[in-house]
């Protein structure tokens, strides 16, 4: 499926970091491979929410600097194949996202969905493995980055920092409760998603390890541009180092 032309699929930045945080970024990217043509899109659709997690790769790069944290993202877009769901789940090559119908995904054959498995989705996923392994006798902390857009489907959203959980985290409650001091009610308890079923990142990774993890969710607008991330990527760097104790 990719090409010499088309870009690996996973992106590592500060791979040597000492930090503990691993940074996942797994609709950080919004690359097509050339040979699925767009997937019948018009470009501007590719700028929109539904292709991508507007400003977590910015984000990500900033809190890798600051952190000295390694950072893996994914260069390909969620609609190519979304990594945080199961491969063989109906949406993870979703035919239509947020009215916006996506031809180049419609009636794919056992085949073609494979191909999408093979060429991004299981390179990403065992280059986070193969990270783990790397630091095994480190203590690791899993922080998973995504964003989430104003608006969805004609309702506002409240919200400027979702934390997912699965009520089995430490790290997530400390980092509740560290946002929920400084920001009230405009941070989501499970809002404006909750983590359940269908994340598939976290619980792949975390589950098996025995690791304690965050899933951060980050209103778009914060974060759209470079002086809204160097902003938020100062808040959670603080957030994260007093939730994990490493605080100055």
């Amino acid at each position: 499926m990719l090409t010499f032309q088309d870009p690996a699929p996973c992106i590592v930045a500060n791979r040597a970091g000492g930090s503990p945080f691993l940074l996942l970024g797994d609709h950080a990217g919004r690359r097509v491979p050339l040979s699925l043509g767009g997937l019948g899109l018009p470009p501007a659709a590719m700028d929109r929410h539904i292709a991508w997690d507007i400003g977590i790769a910015g984000l990500g790069e900033r809190l890798s600097s600051r952190l000295d944290a390694c950072f893996v993202s994914q260069a390909y877009s969620r609609l190519v194949i979304d990594c945080n769901r199961r491969p063989e789940a109906d949406d993870a090559i979703p035919e239509e996202s947020d009215g916006q119908a996506i031809p180049g995904n419609r009636s794919l054959a056992p085949a073609d969905r494979l191909a999408r498995r093979l060429a991004i989705y299981d390179p990403y996923q065992d280059e986070i493995s193969r990270i783990l392994d790397a630091r095994s006798e480190r203590p690791t902390l899993l922080v998973s980055l995504h964003s989430f857009t104003p608006v969805w489907k004609g309702d506002g959203r409240p919200w400027l920092y979702g934390v997912l959980h699965r009520g089995d985290s430490p790290f997530s409650r400390a980092v509740l409760r560290r946002l929920q001091e400084k920001f009230g009610d405009l941070v989501g308890d499970n809002q404006p998603y909750a983590m359940d079923g269908v994340d598939n990142t976290i619980p792949l990774h975390a589950d098996a390890r025995g690791l304690d993890y965050l899933e951060l969710e980050v209103r778009q607008d914060l974060i759209d541009g470079p002086e809204g991330q160097d902003q938020v990527a100062g808040l959670v760097d603080r957030v994260l180092r007093e939730a994990a104790g490493l605080a100055d």
